[in-house]
């Protein structure tokens, strides 16, 4: 009886091949910014990167993800296959590969930067920030010499 091979992109290719193709098409700084690992940061090469992901297996899972998904342009996986190592899973047979996604190298300073708000927010009203009261501060409960941290034992009575 004959068993049918499951349509997985990844069968048969290796990770020498895989890296070669990624490093080729997007170069060092793209795959750097994309996927974050610091072989592809501090001195890149083929030789070295290959030694870090066969023993590592979570950043050859990132590489593989990144080449089924960004390269090849996969559509994501279904909740049953998100699950397993992208080695794994199956991909259906009218999925087929596209043109690889155009990227460029990202900086970490293009990327805005999330201001913190000067008030805290009230939580009834989300959008609005709470009105705040003026404090009134007491001779007794300022700490001697200005140290904030002076009187941490004292309990307040």
């Amino acid at each position: 009886m004959i068993e049918v091979q499951k349509n997985n992109p990844l069968h048969g290719i290796k990770l020498e091949v895989l890296l070669t193709e990624l490093v080729e098409h997007y170069g060092w700084e793209v795959l750097a910014s994309e996927i974050n690992i610091n072989c592809f940061k501090s001195n890149p090469s083929i030789k070295s990167s290959l030694k870090f992901l066969r023993r590592t297996e979570w950043a050859r899972e990132k590489v593989e993800g990144f080449y089924l998904y960004k390269f090849k342009r996969l559509p994501k996986p279904d909740d049953t296959n998100y699950e397993l190592p992208p080695r794994d899973r199956i991909v259906p047979l009218d999925q087929k590969p596209r043109t690889p996604a155009v990227l460029t190298a990202r900086e970490r300073d293009e990327q805005p930067a999330r201001e913190k708000p000067s008030e805290p927010r009230h939580r009834d009203s989300p959008r609005a920030p709470k009105a705040r009261q003026p404090e009134s501060t007491s001779s007794s409960d300022k700490p001697a010499g200005g140290d904030a941290w002076s009187n941490w034992r004292k309990k307040p009575k």
